[in-house]
């Protein structure tokens, strides 16, 4: 009577080198990611277990709709970025032909542009200046290409130099 209650005790090693004996659980299981996480109960659901998605803001909150703008530019001058760089950014204050006022970056090595220039817009922030989240298109209106530019050309609006024979 009393063997039938008692229960032998195994060695820990034996039992955590053991192999689960469902296999076929374990080989389909990534394959069902509702095995890996249960669905949520009714209770679980009108608690308000299920959060929806955070509305995506745009990047370039003026340009909706649009690639680039045309602007007027107000003021030139230079930043600081963030911490760990170190430079001169050329920003340019811009006033969009929606009558915004954006902070705009000049790309690349030099630039030609001064107050009334009139400049095109494009989106795309600059990582290591906080609140600038424009870029001037290079070699477009009164903004001229990057001279003796030979990478990435296209980027500075610079044309193809001529071989010479």
């Amino acid at each position: 009577m009393f063997n039938l209650f008692r229960t032998t005790l195994r060695p820990l090693s034996s039992i955590l080198s053991a192999k689960p004996t469902n296999t076929l659980h374990n080989a389909i299981s990534p394959l069902l990611p509702s095995m890996a996480r249960p669905m949520a109960t009714y209770n679980q659901v009108m608690r308000g277990c299920r959060k929806a998605q955070k509305v995506r803001r745009p990047e370039s909150p003026a340009l909706v709709g649009r690639p680039c703008m045309k602007g007027v530019c107000l003021k030139v001058s230079t930043m600081s970025p963030k911490k760990p760089n170190s430079a001169e950014r050329k920003i340019a204050r811009v006033k969009l032909s929606s009558d915004k006022v954006v902070t705009a970056y000049i790309p690349g090595e030099g630039h030609n542009v001064q107050q009334h220039s009139v400049v095109l817009v494009r989106g795309g922030r600059s990582q290591d200046c906080p609140g600038v989240k424009y870029h001037l298109v290079r070699g477009a209106m009164d903004l001229g290409g990057v001279p003796n530019r030979i990478t990435s050309r296209s980027k500075y609006g610079t044309k193809k130099p001529q071989k010479s024979t």
